[in-house]
């Protein structure tokens, strides 16, 4: 097993979790549970970390986690009312339309 990432964010632990296995690799957040005890350890002490358990797929692991989320393509017109959005959006603001 290797770590891959961590965060004091245990949601986004397990973002970087879900990420991964939706790609095939297995993974598993620890420190997890030292949550219930954060408000009396230092913060660098309570770290939720995402590990892979093979250690040959750290290398991608960590590559996938460094390219950051979709969507940082082109804007794009609305087919219906031209109307132009950011690529994170998938939905027209104005019309309403799927793109």
């Amino acid at each position: 097993m290797q770590r891959v990432y961590s965060s004091f964010n245990l949601q986004a632990a397990h973002h970087a979790k879900n990420v991964l296995q939706n790609e095939g690799i297995r993974a598993t957040v620890r420190n997890e549970h030292l949550a219930s005890v954060m408000g009396e350890l230092p913060p660098a002490e309570c770290q939720f970390e995402v590990w892979v358990l093979r250690d040959d797929e750290a290398p991608r692991a960590e590559a996938l986690l460094r390219q950051g989320p979709p969507g940082r393509g082109a804007a794009w017109h609305c087919a219906r009312c031209g109307e132009v959005s950011e690529p994170q959006f998938t939905q027209c603001w104005k019309c309403g339309a799927v793109d």
